[in-house]
């Protein structure tokens, strides 16, 4: 062989042994132009965890199933009631009603046993009440009370598993896809959102609601499934045990004690009460001011749900853990949005404009969420999600008729109008308070508290600080 042979060769050895250069997995690296590796999709890589995969499909089954019972029951109550909106009400009130009454207690509970065991006692429970509902339905055994009893029943049940569930997500995934997570489960639910009572509305149209009902107990075999064959070896679950030892107290004081949990719980509370009340606020503008019927209201509705469907996917993508910054910020574009959408001249900028606004939305509670997630004490997060979810779904009783009492003074349009400067404003006061409190603890923390827990404070506004010592 001569020396040009041997060179040439030698190029296309080396070549070849740069191409098959295995990144850690096993997997060669894709390569682009500038030398730098194509980092494959946040998303994608989340869904990489089987155990994960299995339990957001079983949900998204189980949740458009919920969705359709949800317009179903409506629907039922109506028409055995003459149409009567204050059944309606009642029944929408006996339903939310335990969340507030024992939503902290289920945190407690989630603290205290295997949240993968207690979900399964949960959604195992929320099936058999709509199996039951179905049954009295279709043998024409149904009345208002029995329907307001299940209700009841179901939103209990809602309530001891919801804390468990959201923190469950934390036990699926490594700690660096939690945002991922998190973001993928608002995407299924808002999916669920949009699917349930379109499929509700025809199911309903050619069978009547009893079937729906039933449809709605069998989608529950597809999250139990998922429960079922989830790998418990590969579940990140706290090595500290608080079974018998779990206080709610305790969960306060770490709320107050940390910036990064204290500043997404506030910022959740006043959003949750005055902002977030688009069920009412649409269907009012739409009503009295455009003077529209329940197709254009629906159109309203859809709207937001796609703009909240975008931001959950948006979020899944991101490769940055969620910060204060972030959240702040996001808070104010969705109030300055949201006073924007009550300043539509017409009912096309109205709509075109709940688009970002619900993007807007999902991005403020997915990034709280995640940063309450990431915060928390593994030992506790049950507990604190539990005054999370108290925060962000308790308020509704008292914003909505806050929200009514505005619209009958003021007009419809002022309740988005204010709705939407209360969570900008409480967003930026709510921040500063918070991270001027924090500076002052910060001396005396540096005076009392060992050097390795001193070097990883970090101010509460810095735009990328580190996940705290808390972390899940």
């Amino acid at each position: 062989m001569t020396d040009r042979q041997l060179r040439g060769s030698d190029r296309v050895r080396t070549l070849r042994k740069a191409l098959a250069t295995p990144d850690r997995g096993g997997k060669h690296r894709r390569v682009r132009k500038g030398g730098k590796r194509r980092a494959p999709s946040e998303a994608i890589a989340t869904l990489g965890a089987r155990n994960f995969r299995r339990y957001l499909a079983g949900q998204l089954i189980s949740n458009v199933g919920t969705w359709m019972q949800r317009a179903a029951q409506d629907l039922l109550v109506l028409q055995l009631t003459g149409n009567s909106g204050g059944a309606v009400g009642i029944l929408t009130a006996l339903q939310f009603l335990p969340q507030t009454l024992f939503g902290l207690s289920g945190g407690v509970i989630a603290d205290r046993f295997a949240k993968r065991r207690l979900l399964l006692i949960t959604q195992a429970s929320m099936g058999l009440q709509s199996l039951l509902l179905g049954v009295l339905t279709v043998t024409g055994a149904v009345n208002v009370g029995s329907v307001y009893a299940l209700a009841f029943i179901l939103g209990t049940a809602t309530a001891l598993d919801s804390p468990a569930r959201n923190a469950f997500v934390s036990e699926l995934v490594a700690k660096e896809h939690l945002p991922n997570a998190v973001s993928l489960n608002s995407a299924q639910f808002n999916v669920a959102r949009i699917l349930g009572p379109a499929v509700a509305g025809l199911a309903v149209a050619a069978a009547g609601t009893g079937p729906v009902f039933l449809a709605n107990a069998a989608s529950y075999l597809a999250v139990l499934y998922g429960l079922i064959t989830i790998r418990p070896d590969e579940l990140h679950a706290p090595r500290q045990s608080t079974r018998g030892n779990a206080r709610l107290i305790d969960a306060f004081r770490a709320i107050r004690a940390t910036p990064d949990l204290l500043l997404p719980i506030t910022v959740v509370a006043f959003v949750g009460t005055f902002g977030l009340n688009f069920q009412v606020t649409i269907s009012l503008v739409a009503i009295t001011v455009f003077n529209s019927g329940a197709a254009a209201y629906g159109y309203l509705s859809a709207a937001y749900a796609v703009g909240s469907l975008i931001g959950a996917l948006q979020g899944a993508g991101r490769r940055r853990p969620p910060t204060a910054h972030r959240l702040v910020m996001s808070t104010v574009v969705f109030g300055l949005l949201e006073a924007a959408v009550g300043l539509m001249p017409d009912y096309a900028t109205f709509l075109a404009l709940l688009i970002p606004t619900g993007l807007a939305s999902v991005t403020v509670t997915t990034t709280a969420n995640a940063m309450t997630q990431l915060h928390a004490d593994p030992a506790l997060r049950g507990r604190i999600l539990s005054v999370y979810l108290l925060v962000l779904l308790g308020g509704t009783p008292l914003g909505a008729p806050l929200v009514g009492l505005v619209s009958d003074t003021l007009g419809a349009r002022y309740s988005l109008i204010l709705g939407g400067a209360v969570s900008a404003l409480s967003a930026v006061v709510a921040a500063a308070v918070i991270n001027a409190r924090a500076r002052r603890a910060r001396p005396t923390e540096q005076h009392h508290a060992p050097d390795e827990l001193i070097s990883e404070t970090s101010p509460l506004l810095t735009k990328e600080p580190p996940i705290g010592r808390t972390a899940a």
